[in-house]
């Protein structure tokens, strides 16, 4: 993504802004399918899309797409109300105290996988590669542990948001990626 924020003033007939000039954008026609099969698949109640698929559906860059932080925004509404349609569901079916209990294991794996020692949390990538910086990394991991084992303040969108630095021999990607996207599940869950 480019740093330059000029954008058109008029939305699009699907809600976003399309982006001018060197800023690059999502590409509208790819943002519009996945949305609609999205919708589909949310008015269906089916399971052909998931809170998961959400999370990590992802678009080529073009000029003139849809303004990244809107699209990314209303990314986060609907994986939401995806999240939110199995929780319910799961809690018809075998009680609230079963679905807390769920994520309450589900929260003391990440726990536990988080007390490793700093600067060790996660595999590392060779000297020669470049993965997440690892006091950044570090530095989410201790918020998730205080939001997990304390009750402080984090939200879902941070989670989402978050970006890291590269450094050659860093974190590995995947899963870094991997323990915020269950994170974030567990989130959801308690909502």
């Amino acid at each position: 993504m480019d740093d330059v924020t000029d954008t058109q003033t008029k939305p699009t007939s699907a809600g976003f802004t399309l982006t001018t000039g060197r800023t690059r954008g999502y590409h509208p026609a790819a943002v519009d399918t996945f949305l609609a099969a999205a919708k589909a698949s949310f008015e269906r109640d089916d399971d052909a899309l998931s809170a998961e698929d959400v999370r990590l559906a992802s678009f080529p860059m073009v000029k003139n797409g849809y303004a990244v932080a809107e699209v990314d925004a209303a990314l986060g509404r609907i994986e939401d109300a995806f999240a939110a349609r199995v929780r319910d569901r799961a809690v018809r079916a075998d009680g609230a105290t079963a679905w807390v209990e769920q994520a309450r294991s589900e929260a003391q794996v990440i726990l536990d996988h988080l007390a490793r020692p700093k600067l060790h949390k996660f595999a590392r990538v060779g000297w020669l590669s470049y993965g997440y910086r690892a006091e950044e990394v570090d530095h989410v991991a201790r918020r998730i542990v205080r939001y997990l084992r304390d009750g402080d303040e984090l939200s879902v969108e941070q989670l989402r948001s978050a970006a890291f630095r590269m450094q050659r021999g860093g974190y590995r990607e995947e899963q870094v990626d991997a323990l915020l996207d269950a994170t974030i599940e567990v989130m959801l869950a308690v909502r």
